[in-house]
């Protein structure tokens, strides 16, 4: 019986150089998603209602950092995530709503590669150390997000003594 196989990934680990740029979008949010988004997981009133965003300190309706992050990591899934020999990643070293996530922006993902290092313990393995950002279709960047991803490599190293 033969097994089916999966085309192999396009990205690997030595794909990715420092000052490399990936770009995609843009992707609209709508106020259905944002308000969706917010009964679920953040129920703060500027996130479920345009009446009761009004009384507060940013006035309307926004998508909640954690809806923002959700849509970042798709957005970065379709570019280069899900076509790549990525193992995930072991956290994030930062992130940062910049700006509010209003209903009917257009959202563009920039990903930049910052740095890059092998695994010390994990010849199959490397890191790559991105900064993803989200800009607006005005150019605002509206968020910021730092975290080293794991990648399979295509020609695993020795592991450091």
């Amino acid at each position: 019986m033969s097994k089916t196989s999966e085309p192999a990934p396009k990205r690997y680990w030595e794909d990715f150089t420092p000052g490399q740029v990936i770009e995609h979008g843009p992707r609209r949010v709508t106020r259905e998603e944002i308000v969706a988004f917010g009964k679920e997981f953040d129920p703060q009133p500027f996130h479920i209602s345009e009446d009761a965003a009004r009384s507060t300190m940013l006035g309307e309706l926004c998508a909640s950092g954690w809806h923002s992050c959700s849509i970042l990591m798709r957005m970065s899934a379709d570019s280069f995530v899900l076509n790549s020999s990525s193992m995930g990643a072991p956290g994030i070293d930062e992130v940062q709503w910049l700006k509010p996530i209003r209903p009917g922006d257009d959202l563009t993902l920039r990903a930049t590669v910052l740095s890059k290092r092998p695994s010390n313990s994990r010849p199959d393995m490397g890191f790559v150390h991105v900064q993803l950002e989200l800009f607006n279709a005005r150019r605002e960047r509206v968020m910021l997000l730092k975290a080293p991803l794991m990648f399979g490599r295509r020609t695993p190293g020795e592991t450091a003594a």
